[in-house]
């Protein structure tokens, strides 16, 4: 027997069997570690001007979904730095490893005009000199908006890697479309002066409208794009549904042929608001009389989508990251 002062014995080894902790035990551990929490959260609410926390108050009222619609629209515009280099992105991806790049917009462009120019001139029994300039600025004009549309399905859908793991304002997918077709408008705008030096054809001061009128535009631009990314995102059968529509309209809307066309029927056309969107710009740059309800019909249709998409926009912006 060894006595307690005694040394061990080289080769004799102890094992030693850790006390298991009581439940006793846990329960104080766990009571010292809530008071000590408790004192640390009230020495730093006391060296603090704002209120300590305490149950019985109420919680903070949470904003409104109207202000928080507000608040991504205005966010979104803020990062214009973003959009602008995101739109900026996805045309040289498009044209990537391209000899001329977007300026294939261009030439494409040019010889639609050429192709359809002279042929619906000798249809329609017009002067080519007056047709050809008509024909140029609405078939750019028309491309423009159509792009607006179809690609406005994919708002969202398109960037859903985005949308589900990047915390960024659903109005900077919006912004990022529209600038990004703007910029595919801007490869195709110098084939209007070309054009309009051909046949002869000079605008007058009126033609400072156009700005006016593309910004106009553009408004429509981000209600449509709004609208229909939040549709398509619910529903999946929306973009072919829109693609097939567009085809229809291109062809009823005085795109390439004269209001004047339809005889009796004339208002008809004129009350299209996609002609009213090309009158608005076509007419100033031809010097040609504008439709008496042009500016109305756009302004109205612009007023009636943008309060309406907004209230699409703040009823269901939550369900987009769902949805997409």
């Amino acid at each position: 027997m060894l006595s307690p002062g005694d040394a061990a014995p080289a080769g004799l080894c102890y094992r030693v069997r850790a006390r298991r902790p009581r439940l006793c035990d846990v329960s104080k551990v766990c009571q010292r570690a809530v008071r000590r929490s408790n004192q640390t959260f009230e020495m730093d609410s006391a060296s603090t001007s704002e209120p300590r926390f305490n149950a019985d108050n109420d919680w903070p009222e949470a904003p409104s979904a109207v202000a928080e619609a507000r608040q991504d629209l205005v966010a979104g515009l803020s990062r214009a730095w973003l959009w602008t280099a995101l739109a900026g992105q996805d045309i040289r991806l498009r044209y990537r490893g391209s000899l001329l790049g977007p300026f294939w917009i261009t030439i494409s462009t040019c010889i639609m005009i050429g192709a359809m120019g002279f042929i619906y001139a000798k249809l329609f029994h017009t002067d080519v000199a007056s047709y050809m300039p008509f024909l140029t600025v609405g078939l750019i004009l028309w491309t423009f908006i159509a792009s607006l549309i179809t690609e406005g399905c994919g708002t969202f859908m398109s960037v859903q890697s985005i949308v589900q793991q990047v915390a960024m304002p659903f109005s900077l997918h919006v912004y990022r479309l529209i600038y990004r077709n703007l910029l595919v408008l801007a490869h195709s705008v110098p084939i209007i002066p070309l054009v309009l030096w051909l046949f002869h054809v000079a605008p007058d001061w009126r033609v400072v409208w156009v700005l006016p009128a593309v910004f106009v535009i553009s408004l429509n631009g981000i209600w449509i794009s709004t609208f229909f990314g939040i549709l398509s995102c619910r529903f999946r059968d929306v973009p072919p549904i829109v693609a097939s529509f567009v085809q229809v309209v291109f062809f009823v809307t005085p795109v390439f042929w004269q209001p004047e066309a339809l005889g009796p029927w004339r208002l008809l056309g004129e009350l299209n608001p996609i002609f009213a969107a090309i009158d608005v710009v076509r007419a100033p740059i031809l010097g040609i009389p504008l439709a008496p309800h042009s500016w109305t019909i756009l302004l109205l249709v612009t007023a009636v989508g943008c309060g309406g998409t907004f209230a699409v926009f703040a009823r269901f912006r939550d369900r987009i990251a769902f949805w997409v």
